[in-house]
């Protein structure tokens, strides 16, 4: 389901990156709807953490922007034990101050980790190498996705025959 904007049918990419950007996790979500809730389905589907070994099931931290600051997210991630390393929205902060002590702890979040958050950027760069993936010529979501799909498959593949 795409959404409906001025300019025709939209649509949104959630990425899940490790820190050699290599892709986790893809959802394409309609363009409208906010991006927070998409969140959690995203850190669901990124399964387990690549390295060398057995995988882990979880990762330490998850790095974020703004847009996926939200009390759901933060309990999920709280939940799986999962650093969250995302920053507070401004108009978040204003009411939680808004409500006195009855609002809470601020947020607070590892600056150091969040500046390597850049790594989902330059993933981003390397699925738009493709120029259907870039001006999204596909027409049906599923076809868009499933570019992505054999794209972020290639990028895998690169990776792990590249010799050292």
């Amino acid at each position: 389901m795409l959404g409906r904007s001025r300019g025709g049918q939209t649509s949104k990419v959630h990425l899940a990156a490790d820190r050699k950007c290599r892709p986790l996790a893809i959802v394409l979500t309609a363009g409208q709807p906010p991006t927070a809730p998409s969140s959690s389905p995203c850190s669901r589907r990124s399964g387990s953490v690549a390295r060398s070994g057995r995988p882990r099931a979880r990762p330490d931290a998850v790095a974020g922007d703004k847009a996926y600051s939200s009390r759901g997210n933060r309990a999920y991630l709280r939940k799986r034990q999962i650093k969250a390393v995302i920053p507070e929205k401004k108009d978040q902060a204003a009411n939680r101050k808004r409500k006195g002590s009855r609002g809470g702890r601020p947020v607070s979040h590892d600056t150091d980790l969040y500046k390597e958050r850049n790594t989902v950027e330059r993933l981003i760069n390397r699925l738009k190498a493709w120029r259907g993936i870039a001006t999204r010529y596909d027409k049906t979501p599923e076809s868009y996705l499933a570019g992505l799909h054999l794209r972020a498959s290639m990028i895998w593949i690169k990776d792990l025959t590249r010799t050292n």
